[in-house]
């Protein structure tokens, strides 16, 4: 943070930030940028990420001006994220905005992608142009944190999902869980998937509740399907399979038949290594799902692999939605490993509860070990 950041910087840096929400649905796996282009504190345009391959923020704003025919020259440029510098689908935007003449640019916080990571900002300075990054900087990287995970970890985002009633049961003994949470809820959950670009699901789901694991609210992408399954046990025919890509996480002592099955279903299979229990590592799951692209990983399973994601500390974030009904002795959210003491209990941190219908929408995240 700079010492002569100002209000006004902070105000239009939020604005910036608020932009970017346009592109979460499509600028994947390309961060969601939002950039806001001021002179004398008046507005003169503004812009957010297209899809990979289009314009990112910066250009988006200045082709915007420059089809109003105002001139950007001078002006100042707020952008949550700092302008790349590189050569990739596109041209730098550095470069743009110095050919362009901008007088400042004003960024939320600096790109992690290490062919960036300060670069398009010593650019700018270089060209004379005064650049800072770090305004609002808690909020910009929220808006990016699935890519900035994936930048500086290697592994996606990961946000796990559960329905429940109030007493922590997501189906009766005998499987029945349609439904606990009301459409409205159901509905939010949609929105919540769409804005990954992954979602991950154990066979023993597929096998229940043969699940599309789509999108179906109209103009949302539906994200690629990745399912753990050391044996291959996946139906050809399993719905899953369908619509959006699919990749299979099996073992190597897979049988090759239901190996080859899978793929002639047009499945993507990957043999994992297994952990020291016998199952697949989720981690090596997570680093293969992160190289495909994935920023933001939507988990939605039953209790075993719920509570080995959990239990490995590999959820970032937990999406729960509580039905205002109980029902006893029923399937737990997640199969956790017993406690001997309190104090060996994982804490997470309320971040939003929010009612959705009848039902209460609740997210933690996971605090530092």
């Amino acid at each position: 943070m700079y010492d002569d950041v100002t209000a006004q910087d902070e105000y239009w840096m939020r604005q910036a930030i608020e932009t970017a929400r346009g592109g979460r649905f499509i600028a994947p796996p390309n961060p969601s940028v939002g950039c806001v282009i001021v002179r004398d504190g008046v507005e003169i345009s503004r812009g957010f990420t297209q899809r990979p391959g289009g314009h990112h923020a910066e250009i988006e704003a200045l082709e915007k001006a420059a089809a109003a025919g105002k001139s950007v020259r001078g002006a100042t440029v707020y952008v949550t994220l700092e302008p790349c510098s590189h050569y990739g689908r596109t041209p730098p935007c550095a470069l743009r905005l110095i050919r362009e003449g901008v007088g400042r640019v004003v960024a939320g916080t600096v790109d992690p992608n290490p062919l960036v990571a300060g670069k398009g900002l010593r650019m700018l300075e270089q060209a004379g142009i005064p650049a800072i990054a770090g305004v609002c900087e808690q909020e910009a990287i929220e808006s990016n944190l699935a890519f900035i995970t994936r930048m500086k970890r290697g592994t996606p985002w990961v946000r796990l999902k559960t329905a429940a009633s109030l007493d922590g049961r997501t189906a009766l003994p005998s499987g029945e869980s349609k439904w606990i949470t009301g459409e409205a809820a159901r509905e939010d959950a949609q929105r919540f998937r769409a804005s990954a670009q992954g979602l991950l699901t154990g066979v023993g789901t597929v096998l229940a509740d043969d699940p599309r694991m789509n999108v179906r609210i109209s103009g949302l992408p539906s994200p690629a399907k990745f399912i753990l399954d050391s044996e291959a046990r996946t139906p050809a025919q399993a719905k899953i399979l369908q619509g959006a890509p699919a990749t299979v996480f099996v073992s190597s002592k897979a049988q090759q038949a239901r190996v080859d099955e899978l793929r002639r279903a047009g499945a993507k299979v990957v043999a994992l290594a297994e952990d020291a229990a016998g199952r697949l590592s989720l981690k090596e799951a997570l680093e293969c799902i992160a190289q495909s692209g994935v920023n933001e990983l939507f988990v939605e399973a039953g209790a075993t692999l719920s509570g080995q994601m959990i239990a490995q500390g590999l959820a970032d974030e937990l999406l729960v939605y509580l039905a205002p009904t109980l029902l006893g002795d029923g399937r737990p959210v997640a199969q956790l490993p017993g406690l001997v003491k309190l104090s060996d209990a994982r804490r997470w941190r309320f971040v939003e509860t929010a009612a959705v219908g009848d039902d209460l929408r609740v997210r933690l995240r996971k605090l530092p070990d």
